[in-house]
């Protein structure tokens, strides 16, 4: 009798150690799949700005110019640029014209190589240096 006790025992504890492992894996495994939502703004933040304030060109290049000079020119450029896109895009002869002088600009920024620098390039791969 006391042996079927004994085994009795040991096999309630050890179920009693399985149903809570299996709990405790279950749980654990329901907290990994939650995100946490990841804001960019504090509350403070949102509260100071109302949601019906549009930043005009000026305040949004000044505000640019707060935290990096250069990310104000930046987007002073951009501003030039975009008014100007306004400006060729009224007239259908100055698109042609816009063509050419974004061309040019690229064609500064990239020059094209030349026949004897891409010579060069195929002599210098042939012999891997």
């Amino acid at each position: 009798m006391q042996k079927i006790l004994l085994t009795l025992k040991q096999a309630l504890r050890s179920s009693f150690l399985v149903i809570g492992l299996i709990i405790f894996i279950s749980l654990s495994c329901s907290f990994i799949f939650v995100q946490q939502p990841s804001y960019a703004t504090t509350l403070e933040e949102l509260k100071l700005i109302p949601p019906e304030y549009k930043p005009n060109s000026e305040e949004k290049i000044n505000r640019a110019n707060e935290f990096d000079p250069g990310v104000g020119i930046q987007e002073e450029d951009r501003q030039k640029a975009y008014e100007q896109a306004i400006k060729d895009s009224k007239n259908l002869n100055t698109i042609e014209k816009t063509y050419e002088r974004n061309l040019k600009a690229e064609q500064k920024q990239n020059p094209p190589e030349t026949f004897g620098e891409k010579a060069k390039e195929v002599i210098e791969k042939v012999t891997g240096k």
